[in-house]
């Protein structure tokens, strides 16, 4: 039989935080603890905190209070450590530990890797942490970092990424922008693109790729200072940036390799 605490509180679930405060009931396999001295409420065996439709579920689930200035109990953080999952109506999360910092407004979720996945399938991945900021609008992912969109085949890669995101007209968060750094890699199908920054814009459905970049399809090779890759249809274009620079590419036949160099018509070279 599980065990059902009933309080009040905000609870903030990763990209679909509800702007005012609800019942939040938590309940447990094993058992829900109220330790006073700690400040704190713990929740032990296949605890679970659900909000408006949102839930969080972990081995154990941890929430601390203190008094504020009128006296009454509010809540400043919450933790959740081993399977974490959060369902929400947008947005699932999959992880070993979760942290709600509600004073700083930061919420930390780790694992090995850490996991979200957006209601139209587009996944990210990390092996370090990805930390959400809900009044920036903002996400950080760190620690081999990789974004699949719906066709499995489009992945994109970075030691680092950084997403802002925006209310669209239903009133969800929605991927705007993804900044790209360290060790950047775009897969699509029988295409490899590699560079040191990128950034990708979900809602077009382009990365864009600079510093160092090379296009990689089928063993020929195109390099150059600048890239664009459409995943819709998984087409690369190269230019060279710098003027005076020019694009080159070495193209593999059955007889012999080939090495050209190329125009850069964008820049009227």
């Amino acid at each position: 039989m599980r065990t059902k605490f009933l309080i009040f509180f905000g609870l903030g679930l990763l990209l679909n935080l509800p702007s005012y405060a609800g019942d939040l009931t938590i309940d447990a396999d094993k058992q829900v603890e109220v330790h006073q001295n700690e400040q704190k409420l713990v929740a032990l065996g296949n605890a679970t905190a659900k909000q408006d439709g949102n839930s969080v579920r972990a081995d154990s689930l941890t929430a601390y209070y203190q008094k504020n200035a009128k006296g009454k109990n509010e809540f400043i953080s919450f933790h959740g450590k081993g399977n974490v999952y959060v369902n929400s109506a947008n947005t699932k999360a999959y992880g070993q530990t979760l942290d709600y910092d509600l004073k700083k407004a930061e919420i930390v979720l780790q694992g090995k890797p850490a996991k979200i996945v957006n209601i139209n399938g587009d996944t990210i991945t990390a092996d370090g942490k990805i930390t959400y900021y809900p009044q920036k609008n903002m996400a950080v992912a760190v620690d081999n970092v990789i974004a699949t969109g719906k066709k499995e085949n489009n992945k994109v890669r970075g030691d680092k990424m950084i997403s802002y995101f925006s209310k669209n007209a239903q009133g969800e968060n929605e991927m705007q922008k993804v900044d790209i750094t360290g060790n950047v890699k775009v897969f699509g199908q029988d295409t490899v693109a590699t560079a040191k920054t990128g950034t990708y814009l979900p809602q077009e459905g382009l990365v864009k790729l600079e510093k160092d970049v090379i296009i990689n399809q089928n063993g020929n090779i195109i390099t150059g200072a600048y890239a664009e890759t459409d995943l819709n249809t998984g087409i690369s274009k190269m230019k060279s940036g710098e003027k005076g620079k020019r694009v080159s590419g070495v193209f593999k036949s059955e007889k012999k390799e080939k090495k050209v160099k190329t125009k850069d018509t964008d820049n009227g070279k």
